[in-house]
C-alpha cells in the first residue's frame, strides 16, 4: 500500500520531458477545421458577398461596378460604376414577404440629403445632382408629365438619407423610418412594433451606449490595478462601494419606476415599456441586493484572509507581468475569428443562383445544402470561440506552474509566458482541443432548448392544448437549468484539468481524474479560501456593473419619451459584467492553479532535505493560518458535545 501510494505521489512531480497529449483530437479539430475552410471556400465562389456589402438593386445590378446581363431582365446588365448606393421607393414602409424585401431597390449616385415632398422635387435633385430616384427607363423630364410615375418613383414624401458607411445603402435618418429600415434589413419580423421602438432607441443612444462601455472598460482596469496592488484599506472601500453601489441603485431604479407609474403624461408605448422593464430591474436588483449583503455580513470576519490572498497572487502576477495582457489578446484573437465567421456566414446567405420573373425584376434563388453548412459553421463558431478560451487558460496556468516549481523564488524563469505559449502549441493543443470539446457538447443542446422555448411561446394554441404547453415550459426551463449546471462544474474542472495537464504532462482525462482526486483530498483546506476569494473577485465585478449602471440611469433618463432606454441599459450591463470578468479571470484563474500547485507539492513532497517543499513560505503560512481559524471554529461548535462524552451532563435550562 505504501509504495503504490508513493508512487502515485511521484507521479505529481513537474514533468522533466514533454508529450504531444490527446494528439487524435488536435487531428480531429483540425479536420474540422478543414470542413469549414471547405464552407468559406465554397461561400467565396458560389456566394456573393459584394452583392451583399455594395448592394444590388432589384434588376440583378451590382451597385458600383459593371455588371452582366440575366436573361429575361431587360434593365439588368447596366454600368453602375458611379452609382454606388441602394436606394428604396419605399423606405419608411419595407415590408417582407416571403423573405424579400417588397419594395423596389435603385442605384442611385446620391442619396437625398433634405425632404422631398413632390415629383417636382425629384426631378430638380436628378437634375443637380445627377442622382436619379425613379426606375432607369422613366426619362428625368418625364417625371412629372407621366401618368405612371406614381408608381416608379418613390413614395412621396421622400424622406432625408444618409448613407450608411459599411453597407453604401440610403439610410432615412427620420428615427421611426431609421428603425422600421433597419429591422427589416436584419429579418428581425416577430414582433415588429415592439421591436422598432427598441432598435430606435438603441440606434438614437448608439453614443450613449459607446460611452458607457468605454467606462465599464476604465472600471475594469482600475479594478485589475487595484487587487494587483492589494491592500486592507482597499477591500474594505471595496466592499463599502458595493454596498453603496447596490443600494443606490435599487433605490434609483424603485424611484424612476414609482416616478413613471405616477407619471400622469404616461401615454406613449415606450414610456409604458419602460415602467414593465423598470419593475423586473428593480426587484431583481432588490433580491441581488439582499443576497450580496447577507454574504458580506456573513464572510466579514475573513477580509484579512482575503487580503492576504491577493496579496499572493499579486506577488505572482508581479513576477509575471504579461498575464494581465492576456485578456486583452484573447479579445483581439475572439474578435478577429468573429469576424471571420460572420464574414463566411454573409457569404453563404447570398450563394444563389439569379432568375428573373415576370415582371422584369430579378430574383436570387438559394442553394441546396446551405442550411447543413450554416449549422456546421455554427458549431464551428462555439468550438472554436471556446478552444481560444481554453488555450488562455492553459497559458495564465502554465506561467503559474512554472513560477511555482521554481526552486529559486527571487530568480523567476525567463519569459515565462512565452515558454507556456510554445508549450501549448507543440505539446498540449490536443487537450485544449478535448476539453473546449465537451463544454460545445453541452452547449449546443442549451441553445436548441432555448429555441425550442422560444418557438413554443410564439406557437398559439387551442384552450385543450394550454395544459400541454405549461408542461412543455416546466420541462423545458428543468433540461435548460441542468445543462447550465453541467456546464458550470465542466468548466470548473476543465481548468483545474488544464493546470494538471500543464504540470505533468498527462492526456486530458488523465489530468482530470488526477486533479478531481486531489480536490477532493485536499477540499477541507483550500475550498473555504478559494470560495471566498472567487466571492471578492465577484464583488469585484458587481462593482463596475452598478456603477456602469447608474452612469447609464443618469444619461439616458433625459429621454423618456423617445427611446426604451431600458434595453439599451441591459446591454451595457451586459457587457460590463463581461468586460470586468474578462480581465478578473486572471486573478481565478491564477489563484486556482495556485492551489492546485500547492496540494500536489504538499502530497508530493515532506519539507526535508530530500524532499523540499516548492511552496513560497508566505503561501504556507497563509494558509496554515486560515486552517487553524477553520479547525478552531469546528471545535468550539463541538465543545459542548466533547464535555458531555467526557461525563459532563447538560444540565437543563
Amino acid at each position: 500500500d505504501s509504495g503504490d501510494s508513493v508512487s502515485e505521489l511521484q507521479e505529481w512531480r513537474p514533468a522533466v520531458y514533454r508529450r504531444c497529449t490527446d494528439p487524435l483530437w488536435l487531428l480531429l479539430f483540425c479536420l474540422f477545421w478543414a470542413g469549414l475552410m471547405f464552407i468559406s471556400g465554397y461561400a467565396v465562389v458560389a456566394g456573393a458577398a459584394g452583392r451583399l456589402v455594395l448592394g444590388y438593386d432589384s434588376f440583378g445590378n451590382i451597385c458600383g461596378q459593371k455588371n452582366s446581363p440575366v436573361e429575361g431582365a431587360n434593365l439588368s446588365g447596366l454600368d453602375m460604376t458611379n452609382k454606388k448606393y441602394v436606394f428604396f421607393l419605399n423606405s419608411c414602409n419595407l415590408k417582407i414577404q416571403s423573405l424579400k424585401i417588397s419594395s423596389l431597390s435603385l442605384c442611385v449616385s446620391s442619396c437625398p440629403q433634405q425632404q422631398l415632398n413632390s415629383l417636382e422635387d425629384l426631378q430638380n435633385f436628378a437634375r443637380n445632382n445627377g442622382s436619379f430616384l425613379c426606375v432607369y427607363n422613366l426619362n428625368v423630364s418625364s417625371y412629372t408629365v407621366n401618368p405612371e410615375a406614381s408608381q416608379l418613383c418613390p413614395t412621396l414624401p421622400v424622406p432625408p438619407s444618409k448613407s450608411f458607411p459599411l453597407f453604401n445603402r440610403c439610410v432615412p435618418q427620420n428615427p421611426e423610418c431609421y428603425s422600421k429600415y433597419a429591422s427589416v434589413l436584419i429579418s428581425m419580423v416577430n414582433e415588429m412594433d415592439v421591436f422598432h421602438r427598441i432598435l430606435s432607441g438603441i440606434l438614437a443612444g448608439r453614443d450613449t451606449v459607446i460611452g458607457l462601455s468605454v467606462l465599464a472598460l476604465a472600471f475594469s482596469l482600475i479594478l485589475v490595478l487595484a487587487f494587483r496592488f492589494i491592500q486592507t484599506i482597499l477591500i474594505h472601500i471595496l466592499i463599502a462601494l458595493v454596498v453603496f453601489g447596490l443600494l443606490f441603485v435599487s433605490g434609483v431604479l424603485w424611484w424612476l419606476h414609482y416616478d413613471y407609474r405616477n407619471d400622469p403624461s404616461t401615454e406613449l408605448e415606450t414610456e409604458k415599456e419602460n415602467v414593465k422593464f423598470l419593475l423586473g430591474y428593480a426587484t431583481f436588483s432588490t433580491i441581488v441586493t439582499v443576497v450580496l449583503l447577507f454574504l458580506i455580513f456573513v464572510l466579514r470576519k475573513r477580509l484579512q484572509f482575503a487580503v492576504q490572498l491577493f496579496r499572493i497572487v499579486g506577488k505572482i502576477i508581479g513576477r509575471i507581468p504579461f498575464l494581465l495582457f492576456q485578456p486583452l489578446w484573447t479579445f483581439l484573437i475572439l474578435v478577429m475569428f468573429w469576424l471571420f465567421w460572420v464574414a463566411v456566414l454573409l457569404s453563404l446567405g447570398t450563394a444563389g443562383t439569379a432568375q428573373s420573373t415576370s415582371g422584369g425584376q430579378v430574383e436570387y434563388r438559394a442553394l441546396s445544402g446551405i442550411c447543413y453548412m450554416a449549422w456546421y459553421h455554427f458549431v464551428g463558431l462555439i468550438w472554436t470561440s471556446e478552444f481560444i478560451l481554453a488555450c488562455q487558460q492553459m497559458v495564465i496556468a502554465g506561467s503559474v506552474v512554472t513560477c511555482y516549481f521554481n526552486r529559486n523564488k527571487n530568480n523567476p524563469p525567463p519569459h515565462p509566458v512565452l515558454s507556456s505559449i510554445s508549450v501549448l502549441f507543440c505539446y498540449h493543443l490536443g487537450t485544449a482541443v478535448k476539453g473546449s470539446f465537451l463544454i460545445t457538447v453541452l452547449r449546443i443542446p442549451r441553445l436548441v432548448f432555448l429555441y425550442l422555448y422560444n418557438i413554443l411561446n410564439q406557437k398559439v394554441v387551442t384552450n385543450h392544448f394550454i395544459l400541454l404547453q405549461r408542461n412543455a415550459k416546466s420541462l423545458f426551463n428543468c433540461c435548460f437549468c441542468w445543462v447550465c449546471f453541467q456546464e458550470s462544474c465542466l468548466r470548473y474542472f476543465n481548468q483545474h484539468a488544464y493546470t494538471a495537464t500543464t504540470i505533468n504532462g498527462t492526456n486530458f482525462c488523465t489530468s482530470a481524474k488526477d486533479a478531481a482526486c486531489i480536490l477532493e483530498r485536499n477540499s477541507a483546506k483550500l475550498a473555504s479560501i478559494n470560495c471566498f476569494g472567487d466571492f471578492l473577485l465577484f464583488l469585484g465585478k458587481v462593482f463596475v456593473v452598478c456603477f456602469t449602471v447608474f452612469g447609464g440611469l443618469m444619461a439616458f433618463n433625459y429621454h423618456r419619451e423617445l427611446q426604451a432606454w431600458v434595453v439599451p441599459l441591459l446591454l451595457v450591463g451586459f457587457f460590463a459584467y463581461l468586460m470586468s470578468h474578462s480581465f478578473l479571470s486572471v486573478f481565478e484563474v491564477t489563484a486556482d492553479a495556485m492551489f492546485l500547485c500547492f496540494a500536489i507539492d504538499m502530497e508530493t513532497n515532506d519539507g526535508t532535505a530530500e524532499k523540499p517543499y516548492f511552496v513560497d513560505q508566505e503561501l504556507l503560512t497563509f494558509v496554515s493560518q486560515s486552517n487553524k481559524l477553520t479547525e478552531g471554529r469546528k471545535h468550539r461548535n463541538t465543545r459542548p458535545f466533547q464535555d458531555n462524552e467526557d461525563g459532563t451532563e447538560l444540565q437543563p435550562m
